[in-house]
């Protein structure tokens, strides 16, 4: 695949809606639009039985629709699909009719950018308001020795409004759908060549790990989360085991039990601060939904054992939250739950007001934390080469298209 080329990133720029919803004191931003299907929908994200259902629609015979929504399934799922003429054992009427109703598309790839470390990023253009205007998500695939994780969206914008949090100064246009979720696994295996019946340079698939950490958060997202990751961890259909997904929520309380109870994937909350005060700025949702109430519900969670520990995700900000003796009180609220607790540098973007913690303070921080008893890993910053902290692709080249707009504007002025 050749390397995609890209206009020069600008550094220089400053978030044109950042203050006015970072500094509006909202909790939650309201969605300012819904999703207006397009006129031939996509079967990606439905069931085994709203394949059945489809089907009725289009007349198919009652006895037939099992086996046909079977054969949809496993051409979707298993193989990959991108027509339903690749779909070689049904019948070609059969084909024909589904072409005329439905489509099997996935999220159209607007930009790929290819890091020098492996990490690529896809911005993915998806239906829009039914008047013209798309929309867009991100999707990140991250290469590891062992693994290959996939950073999937729920959202465009997000509800919540995090400070350090790029996708956090960005509008929430809408929920994405099931197939959208769903769709951008699908892209993934696409442009990497990893569905089964394809070679892969090692043999071993690439998208092994699935990560609800993208642009959004998914617990505002409930239904279509649930609904897309069951069809992911299907041994039938995608096929990616619940103990490889990890959802990730900024502590929406209500919905983290029913994560346990309705999806059964593993579970990382973005805790980024152990103060209620520092965490209220930081993730202005805890004014909602406290440190102690959060923690509460991460005790209760259905599952949680040693082997299936909950993740914390702590961001580290220089002289904000990387003190000894903010490691000391995490250890102390963290008592009682099976935790690991992943360190995270900060992913510098575009207007931020923060820093990176010095790395020699990231490893006081870790080591105090794994002397205490909990695995303390670093993650490793990947992808800065390519704006791949959640939703700096996505800004980038909104603003690139502002830019040329005025550009053209100004010619048509002047001729």
């Amino acid at each position: 695949m050749g390397r995609c080329h890209f206009p020069e990133t600008r550094t220089d720029m400053t978030m044109t809606e950042a203050p006015s919803i970072l500094d509006s004191g909202v909790l939650e931003k309201t969605a300012l639009e819904t999703y207006v299907p397009p006129a031939k929908p996509s079967l990606v994200g439905l069931s085994r039985a709203e394949l059945s259902d489809r089907l009725g629609g289009i007349g198919v015979p009652e006895k037939q629709r099992k086996m046909r929504a079977q054969q949809l399934w496993h051409w979707m799922y298993v193989r990959g699909a991108q027509t339903f003429a690749d779909m070689t054992n049904v019948s070609k009427d059969m084909r024909a009719e589904l072409e005329k109703h439905f489509t099997v598309d996935r999220p159209e790839v607007v930009t790929e950018q290819i890091s020098n470390d492996g990490t690529r990023k896809w911005l993915l253009r998806l239906p829009g308001d039914g008047v013209g205007r798309a929309h867009e998500v991100e999707c990140v695939y991250i290469p590891e020795t062992d693994r290959g994780t996939l950073c999937v969206s729920s959202q465009v914008g997000c509800t919540l409004n995090c400070s350090f949090c790029h996708t956090g100064t960005q509008r929430l246009v809408r929920n994405l759908t099931a197939g959208e979720i769903v769709g951008q696994i699908m892209v993934a295996r696409d442009r990497l060549n990893d569905w089964i019946d394809r070679e892969t340079p090692n043999g071993n698939r690439l998208v092994t790990n699935i990560v609800m950490m993208g642009m959004g958060e998914p617990l505002y997202n409930f239904d279509a989360v649930r609904d897309a990751l069951l069809i992911v961890s299907d041994n039938e259909g995608i096929g990616i085991s619940r103990r490889r997904i990890t959802l990730s929520t900024s502590g929406v309380v209500p919905n983290i039990a029913r994560t346990g109870d309705e999806i059964g994937v593993m579970l990382a909350i973005s805790l980024h601060a152990v103060r209620d005060e520092l965490r209220n700025e930081l993730v202005p949702l805890n004014r909602k939904y406290p440190i102690k109430e959060l923690l509460d519900a991460c005790r209760a969670y259905p599952g949680s054992s040693n082997s299936r520990r909950i993740t914390f995700e702590y961001v580290m900000l220089k002289g904000v939250n990387d003190s000894l003796d903010d490691a000391r009180l995490l250890v102390k609220l963290l008592k009682g739950i099976p935790a690991k607790i992943n360190l995270i540098p900060f992913n510098p973007w575009p207007g931020s007001k923060y820093e990176c913690s010095d790395w020699e303070q990231i490893e006081k921080f870790s080591e105090y934390v794994f002397n205490a008893g909990y695995s303390s890993p670093v993650r490793t910053p990947r992808g800065r080469d390519i704006l791949a902290a959640c939703g700096q692709l996505k800004s980038e080249t909104e603003k690139l298209s502002a830019r040329e707009r005025q550009a053209l504007r100004a010619m048509a002025m002047t001729d």
